[in-house]
Protein backbone atom coordinates (compact mmCIF):
# COMPACT_ATOMS: atom_id res chain seq x y z
CA UNK A 1 0.00 0.00 0.00
CA UNK A 2 2.93 2.75 0.86
CA UNK A 3 4.19 2.06 -2.92
CA UNK A 4 0.22 3.31 -4.27
CA UNK A 5 0.49 6.03 -2.12
CA UNK A 6 3.94 7.34 -2.77
CA UNK A 7 3.28 6.73 -6.28
CA UNK A 8 0.40 8.95 -5.51
CA UNK A 9 2.07 11.80 -4.23
CA UNK A 10 4.85 12.19 -6.69
CA UNK A 11 2.64 11.87 -9.64
CA UNK A 12 -0.18 15.35 -9.20
CA UNK A 13 -1.75 13.93 -12.59
CA UNK A 14 -2.46 10.14 -11.65
CA UNK A 15 -3.45 11.75 -8.26
CA UNK A 16 -6.25 14.06 -10.13
CA UNK A 17 -7.49 11.20 -12.35
CA UNK A 18 -7.63 8.78 -9.61
CA UNK A 19 -9.45 11.20 -6.95
CA UNK A 20 -11.88 11.02 -10.92
CA UNK A 21 -11.87 7.99 -11.05
CA UNK A 22 -12.88 7.16 -7.46
CA UNK A 23 -16.29 9.64 -7.35
CA UNK A 24 -17.26 8.77 -10.80
CA UNK A 25 -16.78 4.64 -10.69
CA UNK A 26 -18.32 5.31 -6.82
CA UNK A 27 -21.55 7.55 -8.20
CA UNK A 28 -22.14 4.24 -11.00
CA UNK A 29 -22.35 1.33 -9.10
CA UNK A 30 -25.83 3.32 -7.27
CA UNK A 31 -27.22 3.19 -10.55
CA UNK A 32 -26.28 -0.53 -11.19
CA UNK A 33 -28.15 -1.89 -8.06
CA UNK A 34 -30.86 0.35 -8.84
CA UNK A 35 -31.70 -1.01 -12.36
CA UNK A 36 -31.26 -4.71 -11.21
CA UNK A 37 -33.39 -4.05 -8.21
CA UNK A 38 -36.01 -1.76 -10.63
CA UNK A 39 -36.15 -5.43 -13.31
CA UNK A 40 -37.19 -7.77 -10.67
CA UNK A 41 -39.50 -5.50 -8.82
CA UNK A 42 -40.87 -5.45 -12.68
CA UNK A 43 -40.68 -9.41 -12.70
CA UNK A 44 -39.39 -9.31 -16.03
CA UNK A 45 -37.67 -12.77 -17.40
CA UNK A 46 -34.07 -14.18 -17.21
CA UNK A 47 -33.83 -12.81 -20.70
CA UNK A 48 -34.29 -9.61 -19.69
CA UNK A 49 -32.01 -9.27 -17.20
CA UNK A 50 -29.43 -10.88 -18.90
CA UNK A 51 -30.25 -8.31 -21.85
CA UNK A 52 -29.80 -5.74 -19.22
CA UNK A 53 -26.58 -7.19 -18.13
CA UNK A 54 -25.25 -7.78 -21.79
CA UNK A 55 -26.16 -3.91 -22.74
CA UNK A 56 -23.50 -2.78 -20.02
CA UNK A 57 -20.82 -4.20 -22.29
CA UNK A 58 -22.26 -4.27 -26.01
CA UNK A 59 -22.47 -0.72 -26.18
CA UNK A 60 -18.59 -0.08 -25.86
CA UNK A 61 -17.97 -2.99 -28.36
CA UNK A 62 -20.26 -1.08 -30.72
CA UNK A 63 -18.22 2.37 -30.78
CA UNK A 64 -14.60 0.84 -29.49
CA UNK A 65 -13.92 0.21 -33.77
CA UNK A 66 -13.85 4.00 -34.04
CA UNK A 67 -13.01 5.35 -30.46
CA UNK A 68 -9.46 4.33 -30.37
CA UNK A 69 -8.28 6.87 -33.77
CA UNK A 70 -10.74 9.39 -31.98
CA UNK A 71 -8.53 9.23 -29.36
CA UNK A 72 -5.37 9.13 -31.17
CA UNK A 73 -6.49 12.63 -32.78
CA UNK A 74 -8.14 14.34 -29.99
CA UNK A 75 -6.49 15.83 -26.52
CA UNK A 76 -7.78 13.89 -23.67
CA UNK A 77 -8.98 16.02 -21.29
CA UNK A 78 -11.44 18.08 -23.72
CA UNK A 79 -12.59 14.06 -25.04
CA UNK A 80 -12.36 13.26 -21.69
CA UNK A 81 -15.23 16.05 -20.37
CA UNK A 82 -17.43 15.47 -22.91
CA UNK A 83 -17.77 11.94 -22.35
CA UNK A 84 -18.51 12.69 -18.67
CA UNK A 85 -21.38 14.77 -19.91
CA UNK A 86 -22.76 11.49 -21.68
CA UNK A 87 -22.49 9.86 -18.32
CA UNK A 88 -24.55 12.97 -16.23
CA UNK A 89 -27.56 13.22 -18.59
CA UNK A 90 -27.72 9.73 -19.49
CA UNK A 91 -27.95 8.55 -15.79
CA UNK A 92 -30.33 11.30 -15.00
CA UNK A 93 -32.96 10.50 -17.32
CA UNK A 94 -33.03 6.75 -16.22
CA UNK A 95 -35.05 8.49 -13.79
CA UNK A 96 -38.44 8.32 -16.04
CA UNK A 97 -38.18 4.44 -16.49
CA UNK A 98 -41.10 3.32 -14.46
CA UNK A 99 -42.68 0.18 -16.18
CA UNK A 100 -41.87 -2.75 -18.23
CA UNK A 101 -43.26 -0.42 -21.41
CA UNK A 102 -40.09 2.12 -20.69
CA UNK A 103 -38.11 -0.88 -20.79
CA UNK A 104 -36.60 0.56 -24.51
CA UNK A 105 -35.60 4.08 -22.57
CA UNK A 106 -33.83 1.96 -20.13
CA UNK A 107 -32.10 -0.02 -22.68
CA UNK A 108 -31.32 3.38 -24.52
CA UNK A 109 -29.81 5.12 -21.86
CA UNK A 110 -27.61 1.70 -20.63
CA UNK A 111 -26.09 1.98 -24.21
CA UNK A 112 -25.29 6.37 -24.05
CA UNK A 113 -24.15 5.58 -20.39
CA UNK A 114 -21.79 2.76 -20.99
CA UNK A 115 -20.49 3.63 -24.69
CA UNK A 116 -19.67 6.59 -22.55
CA UNK A 117 -18.10 5.18 -19.68
CA UNK A 118 -16.40 2.50 -21.80
CA UNK A 119 -14.96 5.80 -24.01
CA UNK A 120 -13.81 7.68 -21.33
CA UNK A 121 -11.95 4.01 -19.92
CA UNK A 122 -9.80 3.48 -22.92
CA UNK A 123 -9.11 7.07 -23.04
CA UNK A 124 -7.06 7.16 -19.45
CA UNK A 125 -5.90 3.80 -20.32
CA UNK A 126 -3.82 5.17 -23.71
CA UNK A 127 -3.28 8.11 -21.35
CA UNK A 128 -1.27 6.55 -18.37
CA UNK A 129 1.49 4.56 -20.59
CA UNK A 130 2.39 8.31 -21.98
CA UNK A 131 2.49 9.43 -18.31
CA UNK A 132 4.53 6.32 -16.97
CA UNK A 133 6.50 3.37 -17.57
CA UNK A 134 8.01 0.14 -16.29
CA UNK A 135 6.67 -0.75 -12.33
CA UNK A 136 5.02 2.51 -12.73
CA UNK A 137 2.44 1.65 -14.91
CA UNK A 138 2.43 -1.56 -13.38
CA UNK A 139 1.09 0.39 -10.36
CA UNK A 140 -0.62 3.20 -11.77
CA UNK A 141 -2.93 0.21 -13.24
CA UNK A 142 -3.27 -1.61 -9.63
CA UNK A 143 -4.30 1.91 -8.08
CA UNK A 144 -7.14 2.17 -10.62
CA UNK A 145 -8.42 -1.50 -10.76
CA UNK A 146 -8.57 -0.88 -6.51
CA UNK A 147 -10.24 2.16 -6.82
CA UNK A 148 -12.53 0.69 -9.39
CA UNK A 149 -13.16 -2.69 -7.09
CA UNK A 150 -13.28 -0.04 -3.83
CA UNK A 151 -15.88 2.15 -5.58
CA UNK A 152 -17.66 -1.39 -6.61
CA UNK A 153 -17.42 -2.15 -2.88
CA UNK A 154 -18.50 0.81 -1.65
CA UNK A 155 -21.46 2.15 -4.57
CA UNK A 156 -22.75 -1.69 -4.19
CA UNK A 157 -23.41 -2.06 -0.37
CA UNK A 158 -24.55 1.60 -0.07
CA UNK A 159 -26.34 1.77 -3.26
CA UNK A 160 -28.37 -1.18 -1.41
CA UNK A 161 -29.50 0.48 1.62
CA UNK A 162 -30.31 3.82 0.24
CA UNK A 163 -32.74 1.96 -2.44
CA UNK A 164 -34.09 -0.25 0.15
CA UNK A 165 -34.74 2.90 2.32
CA UNK A 166 -34.63 5.89 0.03
CA UNK A 167 -36.02 4.12 -3.40
CA UNK A 168 -34.58 3.77 -6.70
CA UNK A 169 -35.26 7.07 -8.21
CA UNK A 170 -32.58 8.87 -5.24
CA UNK A 171 -30.38 6.30 -6.20
CA UNK A 172 -30.36 7.47 -10.09
CA UNK A 173 -30.03 10.86 -9.07
CA UNK A 174 -26.97 10.73 -6.72
CA UNK A 175 -25.24 8.68 -9.65
CA UNK A 176 -25.51 12.06 -11.61
CA UNK A 177 -24.48 13.93 -8.90
CA UNK A 178 -21.48 12.13 -8.78
CA UNK A 179 -20.57 12.68 -12.27
CA UNK A 180 -20.48 16.53 -11.82
CA UNK A 181 -18.24 16.53 -8.96
CA UNK A 182 -16.23 14.74 -11.18
CA UNK A 183 -16.47 17.00 -14.31
CA UNK A 184 -15.44 19.91 -12.06
CA UNK A 185 -12.57 17.59 -10.71
CA UNK A 186 -11.15 16.59 -14.41
CA UNK A 187 -11.92 20.80 -15.61
CA UNK A 188 -9.49 22.13 -13.29
CA UNK A 189 -6.86 19.24 -13.99
CA UNK A 190 -4.22 20.40 -16.66
CA UNK A 191 -2.91 16.92 -18.39
CA UNK A 192 0.52 17.90 -19.66
CA UNK A 193 1.75 15.26 -22.21
CA UNK A 194 2.82 15.24 -25.81
CA UNK A 195 0.14 15.00 -27.93
CA UNK A 196 0.65 14.83 -31.60
CA UNK A 197 -2.85 14.71 -33.90
CA UNK A 198 -2.77 12.18 -36.84
CA UNK A 199 -2.68 13.88 -39.86
CA UNK A 200 -4.58 10.50 -41.52
CA UNK A 201 -7.82 10.01 -41.54
CA UNK A 202 -9.43 7.79 -39.26
CA UNK A 203 -10.21 4.99 -42.23
CA UNK A 204 -6.23 5.17 -43.03
CA UNK A 205 -5.70 4.84 -38.95
CA UNK A 206 -7.79 1.86 -38.63
CA UNK A 207 -6.33 0.03 -41.74
CA UNK A 208 -2.60 1.21 -40.36
CA UNK A 209 -3.72 -0.43 -37.19
CA UNK A 210 -4.20 -3.93 -38.62
CA UNK A 211 -1.67 -3.49 -40.39
CA UNK A 212 0.53 -3.19 -37.43
CA UNK A 213 -1.07 -6.08 -36.33
CA UNK A 214 -0.02 -8.39 -38.63
CA UNK A 215 3.21 -7.53 -38.17
CA UNK A 216 3.34 -8.24 -34.51
CA UNK A 217 0.46 -10.83 -33.97
CA UNK A 218 1.38 -10.85 -29.72
CA UNK A 219 -0.55 -7.79 -29.62
CA UNK A 220 -3.43 -9.67 -30.87
CA UNK A 221 -2.61 -13.18 -28.16
CA UNK A 222 -2.43 -10.75 -25.68
CA UNK A 223 -5.59 -8.63 -26.31
CA UNK A 224 -7.29 -12.47 -26.36
CA UNK A 225 -5.72 -13.23 -22.91
CA UNK A 226 -7.18 -10.31 -21.68
CA UNK A 227 -10.13 -10.79 -22.92
CA UNK A 228 -10.79 -13.89 -20.74
CA UNK A 229 -11.32 -12.02 -17.51
CA UNK A 230 -14.69 -10.50 -19.03
CA UNK A 231 -16.02 -14.24 -18.41
CA UNK A 232 -16.33 -12.26 -14.79
CA UNK A 233 -19.33 -10.20 -15.64
CA UNK A 234 -21.25 -11.69 -13.39
CA UNK A 235 -24.17 -9.14 -13.03
CA UNK A 236 -26.99 -11.23 -14.63
CA UNK A 237 -25.80 -14.45 -12.73
CA UNK A 238 -26.11 -12.44 -9.25
CA UNK A 239 -29.15 -11.21 -10.52
CA UNK A 240 -30.92 -14.40 -10.93
CA UNK A 241 -29.39 -15.77 -7.99
CA UNK A 242 -30.79 -13.44 -6.01
CA UNK A 243 -34.20 -14.02 -7.09
CA UNK A 244 -33.75 -17.67 -7.07
CA UNK A 245 -32.00 -18.46 -3.90
CA UNK A 246 -32.07 -15.46 -1.72
CA UNK A 247 -35.30 -13.47 -2.05
CA UNK A 248 -37.08 -15.09 0.96
CA UNK A 249 -33.63 -14.29 3.12
CA UNK A 250 -32.87 -11.06 2.61
CA UNK A 251 -34.56 -7.65 0.45
CA UNK A 252 -33.20 -7.83 -3.02
CA UNK A 253 -31.43 -4.37 -3.35
CA UNK A 254 -29.59 -5.64 0.08
CA UNK A 255 -28.87 -8.96 -1.83
CA UNK A 256 -27.56 -7.72 -4.91
CA UNK A 257 -25.38 -4.70 -2.70
CA UNK A 258 -23.75 -7.71 -0.59
CA UNK A 259 -22.94 -9.91 -2.82
CA UNK A 260 -21.08 -7.85 -5.22
CA UNK A 261 -19.77 -5.96 -2.46
CA UNK A 262 -18.42 -9.05 -0.86
CA UNK A 263 -16.68 -10.02 -4.32
CA UNK A 264 -15.21 -6.33 -4.50
CA UNK A 265 -13.45 -6.68 -1.00
CA UNK A 266 -11.52 -9.50 -2.75
CA UNK A 267 -10.99 -7.70 -6.12
CA UNK A 268 -9.38 -4.86 -3.57
CA UNK A 269 -7.12 -7.04 -1.12
CA UNK A 270 -5.95 -9.46 -4.47
CA UNK A 271 -3.54 -6.51 -6.00
CA UNK A 272 -2.17 -5.50 -2.66
CA UNK A 273 -1.26 -9.49 -2.11
CA UNK A 274 -0.53 -10.82 -5.40
CA UNK A 275 1.05 -7.51 -7.61
CA UNK A 276 4.87 -8.26 -5.93
CA UNK A 277 5.12 -11.94 -6.75
CA UNK A 278 3.22 -12.02 -10.56
CA UNK A 279 5.41 -12.76 -13.59
CA UNK A 280 5.16 -13.82 -16.99
CA UNK A 281 6.05 -17.49 -15.18
CA UNK A 282 3.35 -17.45 -12.80
CA UNK A 283 0.19 -15.68 -15.02
CA UNK A 284 -1.18 -19.00 -15.75
CA UNK A 285 -1.29 -19.99 -11.82
CA UNK A 286 -3.53 -16.83 -11.37
CA UNK A 287 -5.99 -18.32 -13.99
CA UNK A 288 -6.18 -21.86 -12.22
CA UNK A 289 -6.65 -20.14 -8.61
CA UNK A 290 -9.44 -18.11 -10.45
CA UNK A 291 -10.78 -21.49 -11.78
CA UNK A 292 -11.37 -23.17 -8.96
CA UNK A 293 -12.29 -19.92 -6.94
CA UNK A 294 -15.39 -19.67 -8.95
CA UNK A 295 -16.04 -23.44 -8.71
CA UNK A 296 -16.19 -23.15 -4.68
CA UNK A 297 -18.33 -20.61 -5.32
CA UNK A 298 -20.72 -22.63 -7.40
CA UNK A 299 -20.62 -25.41 -4.67
CA UNK A 300 -21.59 -22.96 -2.15
CA UNK A 301 -24.26 -21.19 -3.79
CA UNK A 302 -27.32 -21.75 -2.61
CA UNK A 303 -26.23 -20.78 1.20
CA UNK A 304 -26.63 -16.53 1.34
CA UNK A 305 -23.78 -15.73 3.64
CA UNK A 306 -21.38 -19.14 2.40
CA UNK A 307 -21.79 -17.53 -1.49
CA UNK A 308 -20.98 -13.98 0.46
CA UNK A 309 -17.82 -15.88 1.36
CA UNK A 310 -17.16 -17.34 -1.47
CA UNK A 311 -17.49 -14.28 -3.59
CA UNK A 312 -14.70 -12.50 -1.50
CA UNK A 313 -12.33 -15.50 -2.40
CA UNK A 314 -13.41 -15.39 -6.24
CA UNK A 315 -12.50 -11.58 -6.35
CA UNK A 316 -8.90 -12.62 -5.11
CA UNK A 317 -7.54 -12.92 -8.26
CA UNK A 318 -9.51 -10.93 -11.22
CA UNK A 319 -7.96 -7.66 -10.45
CA UNK A 320 -4.79 -8.91 -10.49
CA UNK A 321 -5.30 -10.48 -13.71
CA UNK A 322 -6.82 -7.52 -15.50
CA UNK A 323 -4.09 -5.07 -14.27
CA UNK A 324 -1.13 -7.78 -15.59
CA UNK A 325 -2.48 -8.81 -19.00
CA UNK A 326 -3.43 -4.73 -19.63
CA UNK A 327 -0.17 -3.93 -18.11
CA UNK A 328 1.45 -6.33 -20.97
CA UNK A 329 -0.34 -5.38 -23.26
CA UNK A 330 0.83 -1.28 -22.70
CA UNK A 331 4.11 -2.92 -22.33
CA UNK A 332 4.33 -4.72 -25.62
CA UNK A 333 2.76 -2.17 -27.89
CA UNK A 334 4.33 1.13 -29.81
CA UNK A 335 2.56 4.31 -28.45
CA UNK A 336 1.56 5.73 -31.88
CA UNK A 337 -0.70 3.15 -31.28
CA UNK A 338 -1.82 3.53 -28.06
CA UNK A 339 -5.34 4.41 -28.11
CA UNK A 340 -6.74 2.07 -31.31
CA UNK A 341 -4.88 -1.03 -29.53
CA UNK A 342 -6.18 -0.10 -26.44
CA UNK A 343 -9.92 0.45 -28.17
CA UNK A 344 -9.79 -3.18 -29.41
CA UNK A 345 -8.66 -4.64 -26.76
CA UNK A 346 -11.26 -3.29 -25.16
CA UNK A 347 -13.36 -4.50 -27.39
CA UNK A 348 -12.54 -8.05 -26.85
CA UNK A 349 -12.95 -7.91 -23.34
CA UNK A 350 -16.31 -5.94 -23.64
CA UNK A 351 -17.45 -8.54 -26.08
CA UNK A 352 -16.22 -11.49 -23.93
CA UNK A 353 -18.78 -9.98 -21.34
CA UNK A 354 -21.34 -9.36 -23.14
CA UNK A 355 -21.16 -12.52 -24.66
CA UNK A 356 -21.03 -14.20 -20.65
CA UNK A 357 -24.17 -12.22 -20.09
CA UNK A 358 -26.00 -13.67 -22.46
CA UNK A 359 -25.08 -17.33 -22.41
CA UNK A 360 -26.15 -16.72 -18.49
CA UNK A 361 -29.57 -15.57 -19.69
CA UNK A 362 -30.19 -18.18 -22.61
CA UNK A 363 -28.57 -21.10 -20.17
CA UNK A 364 -31.13 -20.22 -17.70
CA UNK A 365 -33.86 -20.21 -20.16
CA UNK A 366 -33.25 -23.39 -21.22
CA UNK A 367 -33.29 -24.62 -17.55
CA UNK A 368 -29.61 -25.30 -16.52
CA UNK A 369 -29.08 -24.35 -13.00
CA UNK A 370 -26.75 -21.46 -12.11
CA UNK A 371 -24.43 -23.54 -10.24
CA UNK A 372 -23.82 -25.60 -14.11
CA UNK A 373 -23.31 -22.02 -15.76
CA UNK A 374 -21.09 -21.31 -13.19
CA UNK A 375 -19.13 -24.06 -13.07
CA UNK A 376 -18.63 -23.32 -17.39
CA UNK A 377 -17.27 -20.12 -16.33
CA UNK A 378 -14.66 -21.75 -13.61
CA UNK A 379 -13.52 -23.93 -16.80
CA UNK A 380 -12.95 -21.13 -18.91
CA UNK A 381 -10.07 -20.19 -16.52
CA UNK A 382 -8.60 -23.52 -17.18
CA UNK A 383 -8.01 -22.58 -20.63
CA UNK A 384 -6.81 -19.47 -20.21
CA UNK A 385 -4.33 -20.69 -18.06
CA UNK A 386 -3.42 -22.99 -21.00
CA UNK A 387 -3.22 -20.75 -23.86
CA UNK A 388 -1.54 -17.88 -21.91
CA UNK A 389 1.09 -20.80 -21.16
CA UNK A 390 1.47 -21.33 -24.75
CA UNK A 391 1.68 -17.49 -25.53
CA UNK A 392 4.56 -16.84 -22.92
CA UNK A 393 6.43 -19.93 -25.10
CA UNK A 394 5.75 -18.92 -28.27
CA UNK A 395 5.25 -15.05 -28.21
CA UNK A 396 8.21 -12.42 -27.57
CA UNK A 397 7.02 -10.94 -24.69
CA UNK A 398 8.46 -8.33 -22.31
CA UNK A 399 7.75 -9.09 -18.99
CA UNK A 400 5.97 -5.95 -17.12
CA UNK A 401 9.12 -5.34 -14.79
CA UNK A 402 11.66 -5.05 -17.13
Amino acid sequence: MNEYIKLLNSEPILRRLSAVQLIAYFGAWFSNVAIYTLLLEMKVSAEVVAFTAMLHFLSGVIQAPFSGSIIDSMKPKKLMLVLILFEIFATLFLVFVNEVSDLWLLYVLIFIKMAAASFYFTTEMSLLPKLLNGERLQRANEIHSIIWSFSYTLGMALSGFVVFWFGIKVAFVLDASMFVVAFLLLYRLDIDVNFLKSQESLLEMMRDTFRYLKRFPHAVHLMLIHAFVGLTAFDALVALMVDKYYASVIATSLALGLLHASRAVGLVIGPMILSRWISNKRVSYIFVFQAMAIWLWAYLMKDFYMSLFASVIVGLFTTTLWSYTYTLLQKNIEQKYYGRIVAYNDMLFLSSAAFTSFMIGLLATENYSLEFITSLIGLGFFIGAFYFTWIVKTQNIKDVKI
